[in-house]
């Protein structure tokens, strides 16, 4: 039987537009066309005196709700009245382009963004149409990644204006349904219906039509970490009516994991910190990535900001010096930021060589320039009163994971009404645009900041919330990642220790912070990480590391634990994204007398011609490295700084593996000297490189002389021809004991 809904809402929503003629053959078509669908025919004694009002009684006693709307809307088609079918999509089009347009346009993320059209580019097109090219057959559901503030949401809002205004998506899908998690987590109780015709109808009228081809729906859940979601109630809990009201997890889980509805496509835009095992409890799910600015796209909007092609080339060369600022710069409004902050130093004639040293030295200009007036010496204390305010609001947001601030949060935190206007106007704050007289810092790397100032300039013990808890904790929390998204905090936490940082802070503040008793707190919080990281490694019988999950800007105590560690032999750092940094690091805590590594795997680390400097450094000097695998790194010219120091006669390298190193031909030659002079390398893995007869000829010719003390080659036999293959072989055959392996 189908609901009152059906009834009460739904039915006369339509018949309200017949005319009376439309009305009689309504009626009359209803006797045969239940019959058509394969559904029991209805008395017409029960339909033919029914009024307008009360026509719904019959279909209810009859037919469940689905079936009664599809002999409904099936009539519709059959009196030419197609029009009623699409009164919804109108409707629902013309709601979604009002309502996106006005977040266009009143966002202070979009004033940012002065270089970017409402219109999506044909990068942005491309990228969006890929999105739903399935690898496999299923319900698709595409889990789109991204790291925090690349400028998803940005997308999505284009997105759903390219679809409203007939751009993209017009074969693909009727109806486009938008879920920001952040709003929807505010009910209690709701339905998908509901939630599909929220902020446009207060109708469920429309709903049957929107799902009667459900397999032409897409929906799309943004934000989805912010539920704090596992997807595992029971299956018994979840729900497939539509129309039933549920508390709003049950609703979103039994959505996504197709129970209610399971034709339609979901794209579910995700930061990085969501839990992996939530896909588990996904039908089909696609993981996909969203990037960022390109590095031309970075370079772009440097011009578009400076409006003078070289101050915003030689501002876009300091920055692209520093790995991690270039990084962050993906983001659009970190993007932004930097532009601001260096266009700003550049005018006051200040050094962007030390203001791009550090990001933690960028930011804290940024922020400070806000809080300044314009051609003030410094702040005034209502601009310290403010920035006080800001800092305390950033760290408890930090501690009790919040990232949308209510006027009463403020309040809490020391920033008055009157406050308000001026953190919106310098955009350190911006208006959320879900709820109203609800706020959000521009980026959670501004607010991360804010968070880390704070120690600087209080106490943790004078906070309002208890939850704010020490700079001991903040460090162990950090570097235990248990808060997934604190990103920046710690790496902030250290910055702010810079000596010349700490000048810049003085002389806002006009006194002397807490630094040293910061600084030594850290110290020793650190020294007894060490402490216990060094029990640890020697109470390990395989005397060995594997791939360590540090945060990027801690990297530096990991280099620091090797040195405390003579018992480790073996490094494996495969598959860990190395910075230039980090490659620094490694190899001075590799030379370290007590550093005693044999074997270090390389592995696809991104490593880079350039690192292969550092790396020599370590061949040269140290005598206890045995093994080193470089395989997957696009070293290329990088070999010949390899062979240097592989001809050093104090390099005791025994096993070298440079698989897939893309390395050119005309690298081949410097590898020959090192097999006439090296008396230590006995394997050599050069397999899934290009190596031409010629090259291979000359290798073979090293091979032969008896200063050369190789005994294993491994490269991939099947990829040269037969003449190749013939000469690899008759070396075999004429020096037994060399091992030529096919990998």
């Amino acid at each position: 039987m189908a609901s009152s809904f059906f009834s009460d809402f739904g039915l006369m929503w339509y018949l309200e537009e017949l005319k009376k003629d439309k009305f009689k053959k309504f009626k009359e078509l209803l006797k045969q066309e239940p019959l058509q669908l394969g559904l029991t025919q209805i008395p017409w004694a029960d339909v033919k005196k029914a009024t307008r009002e009360d026509l719904a009684n019959p279909l209810m006693k009859h037919y469940d709700e689905q079936e009664a709307w599809n002999v409904t809307f099936s009539i519709f088609h059959k009196i030419n009245r197609r029009d009623l079918c699409e009164k919804a999509k109108k409707e629902i089009t013309a709601h979604i382009k009002e309502k996106f347009s006005n977040i266009w346009f009143r966002e202070t993320v979009t004033r940012i963004y002065d270089y970017f059209e409402k219109k999506l580019t044909q990068k942005e097109c491309g990228y969006l149409e890929f999105l739903f090219v399935p690898k496999k057959i299923g319900r698709q559901t595409v889990v789109l990644r991204r790291v925090q503030g690349i400028g998803k949401t940005t997308i999505l809002v284009k997105l759903m204006l390219a679809w409203a205004e007939g751009t993209l998506y017009q074969e693909q899908f009727s109806y486009v349904f938008y879920f920001c998690c952040r709003e929807v987590k505010q009910l209690t109780m709701t339905s998908l219906a509901a939630l599909i015709s929220r902020g446009w109808s207060d109708s469920l009228a429309a709903i049957p039509e929107i799902t009667s081809q459900p397999n032409r729906l897409l929906f799309i859940i943004d934000g989805f970490e912010e539920l704090n979601y596992a997807l595992n109630e029971p299956e018994s809990d979840l729900c497939s009516d539509w129309m039933e009201q549920q508390p709003v997890q049950v609703v979103l889980s039994s959505l996504l994991r197709k129970k209610m509805l399971p034709e339609p496509l979901l794209l579910i835009a995700a930061a990085s910190v969501y839990p992996r095992a939530i896909e588990e409890k996904l039908e089909c799910p696609e993981i996909k990535t969203l990037v960022g600015f390109s590095e031309s796209e970075r370079k772009m909007y440097f011009c578009s900001i400076f409006q003078d092609i070289r101050k915003a080339l030689e501002a876009f060369g300091f920055m692209r010096k520093n790995e991690q600022l270039f990084c962050m710069c993906q983001m659009p409004i970190v993007c932004w930021v930097v532009c601001t902050c260096l266009k700003q130093e550049m005018e006051k004639g200040r050094d962007l060589a030390l203001t791009c040293q550090q990001a933690t030295s960028l930011y804290t200009s940024f922020i400070l320039n806000l809080f300044t007036l314009k051609g003030a010496s410094g702040p005034d204390e209502q601009n310290q009163g403010q920035l006080k305010g800001l800092c305390s609001l950033a760290v408890e947001g930090m501690w009790t994971d919040t990232f949308m601030f209510s006027e009463e949060d403020l309040r809490r935190n020391g920033l008055v009404a009157s406050d308000i206007p001026t953190l919106l106007d310098i955009q350190a704050l911006q208006k959320c645009r879900v709820t109203e007289n609800s706020f959000t810092f521009i980026h959670v790397s501004i607010q991360e900041f804010c968070a880390a100032m704070f120690y600087f300039i209080k106490s943790h013990t004078n906070h309002p919330n208890p939850a704010v808890g020490c700079t001991e904790a903040l460090l162990f929390i950090y570097l235990k990642k248990v808060k997934v998204h604190w990103i920046y905090l710690g790496c902030f936490m250290f910055g702010l220790l810079n000596e010349k940082v700490q000048q810049k802070l003085d002389a806002f503040w006009g006194s002397h912070l807490c630094w040293e008793e910061i600084q030594q707190k850290f110290q020793q919080h650190i020294q007894s990480i060490v402490d216990v990281l060094n029990l640890v490694m020697n109470d390990t019988p395989k005397k060995d590391i594997k791939k360590p999950n540090w945060p990027k800007v801690a990297s530096w105590l990991f280099f620091k634990v090797l040195t405390h560690s003579p018992n480790l032999k073996h490094l494996d750092l495969s598959g860990t994204r190395l910075s230039s940094n980090d490659v620094v690091l490694l190899c001075n805590a590799l030379n370290n007398p007590t550093c005693n590594v044999e074997k270090l795997l390389l592995a696809n680390c991104g490593l880079s011609a350039d690192d292969c400097e550092g790396i020599t450094w370590v061949l040269q000097t140290s005598t206890k490295l045995k093994l080193l695998n470089m395989s997957y790194n696009y070293l290329d010219k990088g070999l010949p700084l390899l062979c240097e120091a592989l001809h050093h006669p104090a390099c005791a390298l025994e096993d070298l593996v440079l698989g897939c190193c893309y390395i050119s031909e005309r690298f081949w030659g410097n590898l020959n000297e090192v097999l006439l002079y090296n008396k230590s390398l006995i394997h050599l893995d050069i397999s899934a490189n290009v190596l031409k007869y010629e090259d291979l000829k000359l290798l073979c010719e090293a091979l032969k002389q008896p200063s050369c003390h190789l005994k294993a080659l491994w490269l991939e036999k099947a990829a040269f021809d037969e003449e190749t293959q013939r000469l690899l072989m008759a070396e075999k055959e004429r020096n037994p004991c060399l091992t030529i392996t096919d990998n």
